[in-house]
């Protein structure tokens, strides 16, 4: 395969997704030239980098991007608040950035165009980037909700003791658990 056509195209690919997931012209700002590419198995882009760091991932499920923390940064500098944003109580902030989930009755405001399974960026006062994640209800419900999860948090902006970047705990994803539970 080659790798000049396949990167420029694979480039254009992501960019036109990212258009139609975030609006306007979120593409060439989140993926800029130079971005690197990870591939299945059977030849599609998985996974965006730039500079060597995941930017997204595109999902095989649904051919949608899930941010990492470096593209929510630059989709936040892209899109004009409230565009795509989950704000939280300051009080809990920290335990979002330590990538915690995101519960309704913490949120202050939500961007009112956001829709169960948009990924969104979760901020606090001032902008301040939290995490990135899924949003589990549309931004009306995340207000008038007073319990419950508001975004599932994919990734938190706190960097741990060996300098990474904290992913969301996988609970709920154990295979013995769900057998366990099952009644058969």
């Amino acid at each position: 395969m080659s790798t000049g056509y396949s990167e420029n195209s694979s480039l254009r690919r992501v960019q036109a997704i990212a258009d139609f997931q975030f609006g306007g012209l979120a593409g060439t700002g989140l993926f800029p030239e130079g971005c690197t590419f990870i591939f299945s198995t059977t030849g599609r882009v998985r996974q965006v980098l730039y500079e060597g760091t995941r930017l997204a991932t595109i999902r095989a499920s649904d051919g949608r991007l899930t941010l990492g923390i470096e593209g929510a940064k630059r989709l936040r500098s892209l899109l004009p608040a409230p565009g795509y944003r989950v704000v939280i109580r300051d009080d809990v902030a920290e335990f979002v950035a330590k990538g915690k989930n995101a519960f309704a009755k913490h949120v202050v405001a939500a961007d009112p165009t956001i829709r169960a399974g948009d990924d969104v960026l979760v901020v606090a006062g001032g902008d301040r980037l939290l995490a990135c994640g899924a949003a589990v209800v549309s931004g009306a419900e995340m207000l008038a909700f007073n319990y419950g999860v508001a975004v599932r948090v994919r990734q938190g902006s706190e960097k741990d003791a060996s300098g990474k970047y904290q992913p969301a705990p996988d609970e709920g994803d154990d295979e013995e658990a769900r057998h366990e539970c099952r009644a058969d």
